[in-house]
């Protein structure tokens, strides 16, 4: 006698909430996966489909953005007498996604500094 597992099925929101918690600046699929008790495969197949993923099929093109002048000035961080500190090695990235919480997404492509990003993020929150 055999026991059959019942397949689990996923509302759309489901898969959309799950492929935004995927595509997360430092989330990997396969932790959402296993958050959710799901196959990471089936998130990756997803990603691929325009109802789920709020990833443009033409990369070119990006619906409903709303752009905000930013200028970036560099604070001066007060010496330490004594302490020679050198300085750290800037981060970069090449592609920066945030989603929002309420949906919206700010796409940066280009090499960009982590420092600039984290100054966005705290922005955006303040």
């Amino acid at each position: 006698m055999s026991t059959r597992r019942k397949r689990r099925s996923w509302s759309d929101e489901e898969k959309r909430e799950i492929c935004a918690q995927a595509v997360l600046p430092g989330a990997s699929v396969a932790q959402v996966a296993r958050r959710y008790s799901a196959n990471a495969n089936m998130i990756h197949n997803w990603l691929k489909d325009p109802r789920f993923a709020r990833i443009p099929a033409d990369p070119g093109h990006v619906e409903d953005a709303s752009f905000v002048e930013l200028e970036l000035i560099p604070a001066a961080c007060p010496a330490t007498p004594g302490v020679a500190v050198p300085p750290p090695a800037p981060v970069c990235a090449s592609r920066v996604d945030i989603t929002l919480s309420d949906g919206r997404r700010v796409l940066i492509e280009g090499p960009t500094a982590l420092s600039a990003v984290m100054g966005l993020v705290q922005g955006l929150m303040g």
